[in-house]
């Protein structure tokens, strides 16, 4: 299936690592012009050094904290200044932060919102003019499926993930007059650096493959943790052209663990 992608400009926030950096291999492959941005100037040239040695093509690199308004839009102005347009934003810069509800202060609340809230709502507010100016447009918010049915200890993360869900249901409903779609993926256990640092303090005598699928595998459906990759696969869906009338949704990506649709 062509979805679409050639030509098209993607901005990929916190993508260094992770869903992120995925999730813009994907779409180099399929023939979108990327920019990646996180805090780590290293780890952002490691990660496009990757990209290149697997596809062969350069992207662009822009260091930047999302939590500061003022990069936010430098990010979305140096993706346009350099690719000429701006057609996808993918907001996935975050980090969990869970715990009881008395035990987390005022910064981290504010600490936690500015990061997976506040950085969506800047570069989201920035890119749209661009959008526009191409006629339309897709924006992916990463949240969390936890955030719909917030556990106990789960603080400030579950409700800073639950405002985005809020949010891109929100935008959606205003933005859909210009073809700007924009739903959210909600995931759940998928393999990153703190469940590989999980893995090898608690099992490390198990692989990978034995730790996904024995030791929490049994609590999820499909009975494994899923793959960066899978997560990549469905934002890479959501920004493409086949799925031009969607927007306004969240797409659980959680092997089935979820307790809500």
């Amino acid at each position: 299936m062509d979805l679409g992608l050639t030509g098209k400009v993607a901005i990929i926030t916190g993508s260094s690592k992770g869903i992120g950096l995925h999730t813009a291999l994907q779409l180099v492959k399929e023939g979108a012009n990327v920019t990646i941005c996180a805090r780590g100037e290293k780890s952002l040239k490691e990660a496009a050094a990757f990209i290149k040695t697997e596809t062969g093509v350069e992207v662009l690199v822009v260091p930047a904290d999302i939590t500061n308004e003022e990069q936010c839009t430098n990010i979305i102005q140096k993706t346009v200044d350099h690719y000429g347009r701006l057609d996808i934003l993918i907001n996935n810069a975050g980090t969990s932060s869970a715990n009881p509800f008395e035990s987390v202060d005022t910064a981290l609340w504010q600490t936690d919102l500015d990061l997976k809230l506040f950085g969506a709502i800047h570069t989201s507010k920035a890119a749209i003019p661009f959008m526009r100016e191409v006629g339309g447009g897709a924006i992916v918010n990463v949240t969390a499926v936890l955030g719909k049915t917030p556990p106990a200890s789960s603080l400030p993360t579950t409700v800073s993930r639950a405002a985005g869900m809020a949010l891109t249901k929100a935008m959606s409903k205003d933005l859909g007059k210009d073809n700007i779609r924009v739903n959210t993926v909600c995931i759940g256990l998928i393999r990153s650096e703190q469940i590989e640092k999980k893995w090898k303090n608690e099992a490390a005598d198990l692989s990978w493959d034995e730790y996904s699928k024995n030791v929490v595998g049994p609590t999820i459906p499909l009975q494994r943790i899923g793959d960066t990759s899978e997560a990549a696969n469905i934002i890479t869906f959501l920004v493409s052209d086949a799925a031009s009338y969607v927007t306004g949704t969240s797409v659980n990506i959680d092997g089935g663990s979820g307790a809500v649709l």
